[in-house]
């Protein structure tokens, strides 16, 4: 079945009915070459493991760069764990497994928990560039921990919007998610309340820089879009706010921006 991702930051909803997400799907949707692909995702995981990186934060454009909000870079974010992967023909080998929070299809307003690898996740990336954040190396094991275990799943909040507040519970997206997963791995809880409290008390979202007004239109034509989350400033998680959290903290190894041109 052909799985629609999250598109986890709103375009400008003058691109209405244009949809908000970008994911793994078939080979339709992919904008580059499969080797240009497969040759970028082999460079990212080649980087990380180079790097030591058990866990990282990955994210991806999944939409072109001149449709995006000033000041949001990527439109997927996930986390990645050196696991053993097994080949089509049973073979095991070393790789990066990718947790993502992805959308359904077609309930674009619900979501579902899905584990791809780098090919699946770079497939149709409208840009061959990478997010990578490597926590430290204890943060890394929370991490793997957490994925590892029963609280992972308890995360997870199905109703979906493409810029869900961190600071509420009534929606998730992919890269509000993945805040939610540091959070319980830094904290040692998976109380969504206390998830929240803790983020309304540390961490600080990217503003989305677009007109209220085209934002409440993206609520009423969109089912991926819900705006009554938010009581200000339309503001959501990104990749880069996560980074800058993480780093406030002293959480942080390693900060990359990757792209062809690096390998």
């Amino acid at each position: 079945m052909t799985r629609i991702a999250t598109y986890c930051v709103i375009t400008l909803v003058a691109l209405l009915p244009a949809r908000l997400w970008a994911g793994s799907a078939n080979g339709e949707d992919n904008t580059f070459p499969t080797e240009e692909i497969t040759q970028f995702a082999k460079s990212v995981e080649r980087y990380a493991a180079g790097q030591g990186a058990r866990a990282f934060i990955i994210a991806r454009v999944g939409r072109p760069p001149d449709e995006l909000p000033k000041g949001i870079e990527f439109t997927h974010t996930a986390i990645a764990v050196y696991s053993t992967i097994e080949d089509k023909d049973g073979t095991p080998h070393k790789g990066y497994a990718i947790y993502n929070l992805y959308q359904k299809d077609p309930e674009v307003d619900q979501s579902e928990l899905v584990q791809d690898y780098p090919v699946d996740f770079f497939w149709s990336a409208k840009e061959l560039k990478a997010g990578i954040l490597i926590p430290t190396p204890q943060m890394q094991q929370d991490l793997i921990n957490l994925i590892a275990s029963n609280d992972y799943a308890q995360l997870h909040h199905q109703n979906y919007s493409a810029i869900a507040n961190p600071f509420d519970a009534r929606y998730q997206n992919c890269t509000e998610f993945t805040l939610d997963v540091i959070n319980s791995a830094i904290y040692q809880t998976t109380d969504r309340d206390r998830l929240k409290r803790n983020a309304r008390a540390h961490f600080a979202p990217q503003r989305v820089h677009e007109s209220r007004l085209k934002m409440q239109l993206g609520g009423l034509l969109l089912k991926d879009v819900a705006t009554d989350d938010h009581k200000g400033p339309v503001a959501t998680a990104t990749f880069h706010s996560i980074a800058r959290y993480l780093d406030s903290n002293n959480l942080v190894k390693k900060m990359s921006v990757l792209t062809p041109a690096d390998f």
